[in-house]
């Protein structure tokens, strides 16, 4: 493999090329510039093979609450590998009578909200109400170098610390709509792993967050007060999906601005329909930092519960959530084997140079490569 493509050490065993995440060139090299000998160089002992787990090795380890077994198993699930895929779903059909006993929230706001900071806050707060708590915390994938920082769990040191949670970064891997395309999975495999309680920080990247509210039962909003007009492009698209409109940094000479931006959103979001069939969307204040509010926010959760379950609505989410999921697994199924096609990989780039230089009309490159895909399809039966 080149040396700009070796992949870390915690890849699930035998993963090929098409695993999601590899080490960037550069990073092996010591810092100040400095060139870091081989390892070879240095003759180290060879490092013992982990031991490759079984189905039930991997279902059991998670429903015992396992860590290592529990990372390995994300691990699993999030690789691109066909020689997982089939494993990582046999894992996934033996814990799904173990999934479903959580409460899924999702946390999103424009990039230095203190998205982190609330989850940390937030999520020592439920430790402390006898709750076990898993965070995934999901990182953008650049478009040029298709790599990540994964840096949440030094953004959530004391969380990290704690036996009674669990922190999983991930990357995006692209996807539009901010969370990675395994997220759906990775939450049930923490269900069956006993975690009541699941935070999902999203990217924060505007209307793309709709992906989320597709994946989750609560969704929260997070704001600061007097960020300005520039912003507002942003807010409009996500308020209408929210369940709780929450202004963070509330503390010190911002708690009066806090204060009349709760008033004036509250008077906003009255004339939008509600996010959630018969409830209705407030704005709420809190520091995260001075770890005020946090009490009241996870009151407003626990009432959202349990309203809905009452009116039917929670189970009714749910079920239409999974119909939802495979809708969008038939569409990834069909995006990836249309792009992957012989015929079509042949054609592509004559095809988007024809279009780029004004010679082929959109329209019509997309009949042609669709005639293309169709045809070979018939010509392999």
């Amino acid at each position: 493999m080149s040396e700009d493509k070796r992949k870390p050490e915690w890849t699930p065993e035998g993963a090929g090329e098409e695993f999601t995440t590899h080490v960037m060139k550069g990073v092996e090299g010591g810092h100040d510039g400095m060139a870091v000998k081989p390892a070879a160089a240095a003759s180290p002992k060879p490092r013992p093979r982990r031991r490759q787990l079984s189905v039930d090795d991997y279902v059991q380890g998670v429903l015992a609450g396992d860590r290592m077994i529990l990372g390995r198993t994300i691990t699993l699930v999030e690789s691109n590998s066909i020689a997982h895929m089939d494993m990582a779903q046999a894992v996934l059909k033996q814990l799904l009578p173990y999934t479903g006993n959580s409460i899924r929230i999702g946390i999103t706001g424009v990039p230095g909200v203190g998205k982190s900071t609330f989850i940390e806050a937030f999520g020592c707060y439920l430790l402390e109400q006898k709750h076990k708590v898993a965070v995934l915390a999901v990182d953008p994938t650049s478009s040029l170098t298709k790599g990540s920082i994964l840096g949440d769990k030094t953004r959530m040191e004391r969380l990290s610390r704690e036996t009674e949670a669990f922190i999983r970064p991930s990357p995006t891997g692209g996807m539009l709509g901010g969370v990675t395309r395994k997220s759906r999975e990775t939450m049930l495999v923490c269900e069956a792993a006993g975690f009541d309680v699941i935070l999902m920080e999203t990217v924060g990247v505007g209307q793309s967050e709709t992906m989320v509210r597709s994946m989750v039962d609560f969704f929260m909003l997070l704001m600061l007060a007097g960020a300005g007009d520039e912003l507002q492009g942003i807010k409009k698209g996500i308020m209408e999906l929210a369940d709780t409109l929450i202004i963070n940094k509330a503390d010190g000479d911002n708690v009066m601005k806090a204060k009349r931006a709760r008033a004036e959103y509250n008077q906003a979001i009255h004339y939008l329909a509600p996010a959630t069939e018969g409830w209705q969307t407030k704005a709420y204040i809190c520091s995260a930092l001075m770890n005020t509010g946090i009490p009241e926010i996870w009151e407003v959760v626990e009432k959202f519960r349990q309203q809905t379950a009452a009116s039917g609505v929670f189970e009714a989410r749910r079920r239409a959530q999974m119909v939802d999921w495979v809708h969008t697994m038939v569409e990834e199924h069909l995006k990836s084997s249309f792009f992957n096609h012989p015929g079509v990989k042949a054609i592509l780039p004559n095809v988007e140079s024809a279009v780029a230089d004004g010679r082929l009309p959109a329209t019509t490159a997309v009949k042609k490569l669709l005639t293309t895909f169709e045809n070979n399809r018939e010509e392999d039966k």
